[in-house]
């Protein structure tokens, strides 16, 4: 295993972190999960009081832990008076059992109405500066699911000292956040590779092809791992045997080689041969869309089905639209009314309603719950 600090706030954190969203089946298994993960040297956790029962499972199994073998993450949604936080703290703090956490996130900074809850003096953020001195909470950061612009907004408020976002192979768009969070010396930890990055860990067979003879996963782990600006990766296992392939790679974090440079080009090529002109290069000109249609994400996801068969992946995401509200925003390519308004915009000069009609016939399906849903 290997440990790099965290930015500002200094800790040494594996390059690996236990996301706990998906252990959630019975108490036994967040157990053995987290006894396996510390183990074999992860030595940060990370949950969320909004995920069902994991404070409470988890808090159960920290008690038959040392404190000095973990470093701990919960997250809390932005609250709109310090009162409410301050009471979201203290209640993960009793479900967690613990008197203090290294690291709160708050928790899907995603909209404007959340920049102006978190820059309000009197608000959240007040409860969060008395939490930090009375020594509840060590360091503060954010995970986010925003657009870009509102996430290098946030960087720059200069309130934080770690990010939780989105960023992999497959979805590069939040390389300018990653490289402002760095020169801020910020930690970085990178949401979801293997689930959000692709549901790699179920590759399609073309992309195995595409990949070969390394796997989609572990392709992706290790164009993160060889950035060394990138503190840690959250690995979700749903059971102690999911953290095995990512605990292969947790030494392999040496600059890219000539074999995996090659097949990212090898990727590249696959996209232009298979889209040709109806490619979208993800330049985000196109927006805003007066029905407040994501158009870039419809068709990078139309871009993946196409190019390497992720169509199982890229349904799973486009359902998501219209459900899950500022997590994922923007509403399906059937609610096209050919205004023409992305028309001029698109340098490419694609034909965008007919690409998100194409999109929409492709991945439509039925919507489907999140995973801390009932």
């Amino acid at each position: 295993m290997r440990y790099r600090s965290f930015g500002k706030t200094g800790l040494p954190l594996s390059v690996f972190s236990l996301g706990t969203m998906r252990c959630l089946q019975s108490e036994l298994m967040m157990a053995t999960t987290v006894q396996t993960a510390i183990a074999a040297g992860i030595n940060h956790i990370e949950t969320a009081r909004d995920y069902g029962q994991s404070e409470l499972y988890l808090g159960k199994v920290l008690k038959q832990i040392p404190r000095e073998k973990y470093y701990l993450t919960s997250k809390i949604c932005p609250t709109a008076t310090a009162q409410a936080m301050t009471e979201a703290i203290d209640q993960s703090l009793q479900r967690l059992q613990v008197d203090y956490l290294d690291n709160l996130a708050l928790h899907g900074l995603n909209t404007e109405q959340h920049f102006q809850l978190i820059t309000d003096p009197t608000g959240c953020w007040a409860a969060i500066e008395q939490a930090l001195k009375q020594g509840k909470i060590k360091h503060i950061g954010f995970s986010t699911h925003a657009s870009l612009e509102l996430i290098l907004k946030l960087i720059n408020t200069d309130k934080f000292e770690f990010i939780n976002l989105h960023y992999y192979s497959f979805f590069p768009r939040h390389a300018p956040a990653i490289a402002l969070a760095h020169q801020k010396n910020l930690g970085i930890f990178i949401i979801s590779p293997a689930d959000k990055g692709g549901q790699l860990y179920t590759p399609p067979e073309r992309l195995q092809q595409l990949c070969s003879p390394l796997t989609p996963l572990a392709l992706n782990y290790r164009f993160l791992l060889s950035d060394r600006r990138i503190t840690t990766l959250s690995v979700g296992p749903a059971c102690p045997e999911e953290l095995t392939e990512p605990l292969q790679m947790a030494d392999q974090d040496h600059p890219l080689t000539s074999l995996e440079t090659s097949i990212f080009e090898r990727l590249e090529q696959q996209l232009e041969q298979n889209l040709g002109s109806d490619r979208c290069h993800q330049c985000y000109q196109c927006l805003p869309c007066p029905e407040n249609i994501n158009i870039p994400e419809i068709l990078r996801l139309r871009n993946l089905a196409i190019a390497y068969d992720m169509t199982t992946f890229s349904q799973y995401r486009y359902q998501m639209f219209e459900q899950a509200g500022h997590w994922f925003p923007g509403r399906r390519g059937d609610r096209c009314s050919d205004c023409g308004d992305c028309l001029p915009r698109c340098p490419h000069h694609l034909n965008i309603p007919d690409l998100l009609r194409d999109s929409h016939n492709r991945l439509k399906g039925s919507p489907r719950r999140r995973l801390w849903e009932n």
